[in-house]
């Protein structure tokens, strides 16, 4: 036996004694034989078993003792020179959109109400004007029983409840409101929030969630579209009051999600049109939602109050009962000269409003002094028809000495709309090729000429822009014409009214001569 054959036959033996040295050890380890039995029976029954198990015990085996990575080895060390200097050169998203210098000319000559703002409105330069800028159509601002209520209310319940709803802040007015507007409006439940602004801006959101659908009018107000970017919906647009286009989206929606899991579906409409000031034709929408399975959310905001032979809204108005409104939310701000907002609908969907809803869950409740107004008002809306036909005479008397007496401008607004929106006419844009900043220059300066003859006229402002906006949100962006907003009252003679319209009407035309 050569020398190598000898040293082979040492390592044998070497590795034999330690081998059995570990199997002897292993044994004297309590429950060892089990392993043993287990570990022979798996190979004999299921060898594959054993050798995924043997993999999966190396890895564990590797993966533990190899190094572990240090993200210190590639830190960058900064001075504190560097540090400072790269503070000093980082500049924040901006949290709102600058001030241009035309946002900045007019806020400067914003003019500021001294006191009520009634029909014949003082200002803080000391001028008296008259006032259709604001939407006091019933002039309840002034009325003396509505003053000596709330005086009695603020008597007893004080200036507000310092409280959210459903906690401590819900008070005994509030339920009556509620019930009161459930009445007129002859609906199940209603829900009143804190703000006008704030209830379909939540509603929308409380409804429908990522994933849902929302079919909604193209020129749909601020607030709809704050509801609508809430709610995180994928939403389909469809082109104003167009209610051919409306049926297209529907089936279009129906189409491609015929095949998706279900999802709930809504249909955003206002009644009047904050915007452009045309009516909608709620039948059709009502019909069609019906057809295609969707859910209907309607803005009232400035149609109920005024709509209506007792001010019930484009319900009343257009003949369609309120229980095929799945959610019909309107303003008790405006016509109604209170403050907050409802929403009205099924005893479900006011209920679930109640835990769902950001606005009503983690908002004070309405002050006392602005349910028992709105209370009131509702009243006097209901008892009093002859206020709703006085001011649709006045609005035809306005229009009559704007248009079509005015070779500039249209009404965009429905007849029966107190609030008249004023555009150029088409001749008037082809001729001169206005730019959309040219209009609104042009409306300013007679906005300013209107009020230095005594009378105080404001406009439609674009809607602001969203920060940071993606180009799919840009794309669907959507801003109105601009437009004259002239507001009408009731609490003017048609002998101030036919004045006031023909001031408007030189001021326009004044500006216009001028610009040529």
């Amino acid at each position: 036996m050569n020398n190598a054959s000898r040293a082979l036959v040492h390592y044998a033996h070497t590795a034999a004694h330690y081998t059995d040295g570990a199997i002897h050890a292993f044994r004297l380890i309590p429950g060892s034989e089990m392993i043993v039995r287990y570990i022979r029976s798996s190979y004999q029954n299921d060898p594959v078993r054993s050798v995924i198990e043997l993999a999966l015990a190396v890895f564990v085996l590797v993966y533990v003792a190899k190094s572990r990575f240090s993200t210190e080895r590639s830190r960058v060390v900064l001075s504190d020179d560097e540090v400072d200097e790269l503070v000093a050169e980082w500049v924040p998203e901006p949290l709102v959109a600058r001030e241009t210098e035309k946002e900045r000319v007019e806020n400067e000559k914003r003019p500021v109400i001294v006191g009520q703002s009634g029909p014949k409105s003082k200002l803080s330069n000391g001028r008296v004007v008259t006032n259709l800028a604001s939407a006091n159509y019933y002039n309840f601002i002034a009325n003396e029983a509505l003053k000596e209520r709330a005086i009695a209310t603020l008597r007893k319940y004080g200036v507000g409840p310092c409280g959210p709803p459903n906690f401590y802040g819900t008070q005994d007015v509030h339920m009556h409101t509620e019930a009161d507007i459930v009445s007129h409006l002859g609906v199940q439940a209603c829900i009143v929030y804190a703000q006008a602004f704030s209830t379909i801006t939540s509603v929308i959101p409380a409804f429908s969630k990522r994933g849902d659908i929302i079919v909604a009018d193209r020129a749909s107000n601020y607030s709809i579209r704050k509801g609508i970017q809430l709610s995180r919906s994928t939403v389909y647009w469809y082109n104003h009051n167009d209610m051919e286009d409306l049926e297209r989206t529907l089936q279009n929606v129906v189409k491609i999600y015929a095949k998706k899991p279900l999802t709930r579906r809504f249909i955003v409409a206002e009644g009047l049109s904050e915007n452009v000031g045309d009516m909608t034709d709620l039948p059709k929408i009502v019909q069609l939602k019906q057809k295609y399975k969707f859910r209907l959310i309607l803005d009232e905001t400035w149609s109920y109050g005024v709509l209506g032979a007792t001010g019930r809204g484009i319900t009343e108005y257009q003949h369609v009962d309120p229980g095929q409104v799945d959610m019909l939310i309107g303003s008790l701000a405006g016509p109604l000269a209170a403050s907050g907002g409802f929403c009205a609908g099924s005893k479900e969907v006011v209920e679930h409003q109640r835990i769902a809803s950001a606005a009503y869950t983690f908002s004070a409740a309405l002050p006392a002094i602005s349910a028992t107004q709105a209370s009131e008002t509702v009243r006097i809306l209901s008892d009093s028809p002859e206020l709703i036909i006085q001011l649709k005479e006045n609005i035809k008397t306005m229009r009559a000495q704007l248009d079509p007496r005015s070779q500039y401008v249209r009404c965009t607004s429905a007849p029966e709309n107190p609030m008249m929106l004023l555009v150029f006419k088409n001749e008037v844009l082809e001729t001169r090729k206005l730019s959309d900043e040219e209009q609104e220059m042009l409306m300013q300066d007679i906005i300013e000429e209107s009020m230095t003859n005594g009378v105080f006229i404001t406009r439609v402002k674009p809607l602001p822009e969203t920060i940071n906006a993606s180009a799919k949100e840009q794309s669907q962006s959507w801003q109105p014409q601009p437009a004259l907003k002239v507001c009408m009252t009731t609490a003017l003679s048609k002998k101030d009214i036919e004045k006031a319209g023909t001031t408007i009407r030189h001021a326009i035309t004044k500006i216009m001569t001028r610009k040529q």
